[in-house]
């Protein structure tokens, strides 16, 4: 399937959460058996070379893990607070509305491991850029980021590039 296949996939909501926001919904793709095996495929194409692959909770969790089955690579989770039985890292980001945190757990990466971060979106990159200091402070090389959609107008991409990790998105939706 083509990426323009794989767009046509993914429902688009208006006002949602609220109005003015086109919500992009990828449970419309996850429900296309091969659109999803396609998009999978795409990203681990994305991230090749990489010995680790880390998601974000929650949807990153879907793409990254099934990227990670695919290359036969260990998945990171990177989890909301509380959430591991660990101990674990963290770091406390900024959202557009307060503050976030992202944790892991820190014997999950060796020293100088290559980790491809793998999401579903790519926004104003706050919790991309939270995950690969997270990563980074666990010490792992992260180097590479791969995303199914990209907003570019929120400006995510050029914030992750900014530190060094190169961005691959599958589709873009403009004016988001």
């Amino acid at each position: 399937m083509s990426p323009d296949d794989l767009k046509d996939l993914v429902r688009t909501i208006p006002d949602f959460p609220k109005a003015g926001i086109q919500f992009r919904d990828i449970t419309t793709l996850l429900g296309h058996g091969d659109g999803f095996a396609a998009s999978v495929e795409w990203l681990a194409q994305a991230v090749e070379g990489a010995e680790a692959i880390a998601g974000m909770e929650a949807r990153g969790f879907i793409f990254g893990a099934a990227v990670a089955a695919r290359l036969r690579l260990p998945f990171l989770p990177i989890r909301k607070p509380g959430k591991l039985p660990c101990a674990v890292i963290g770091v406390d980001y900024e959202l557009e509305y307060g503050l976030d945190r992202l944790e892991m757990d820190p014997l999950a990466v060796a020293e100088g491991q290559k980790v491809a971060i793998v999401d579903d979106l790519l926004a104003t990159g706050g919790t991309a850029l939270a995950a690969t200091e997270l990563l980074r402070k666990a010490g792992a090389r992260v180097e590479d980021a791969a995303f199914v959609i990209d907003l570019p107008d929120l400006g995510g991409s050029g914030k992750l590039t900014r530190q060094e990790v190169a961005v691959h998105t599958l589709m873009g939706f403009e004016g988001d």
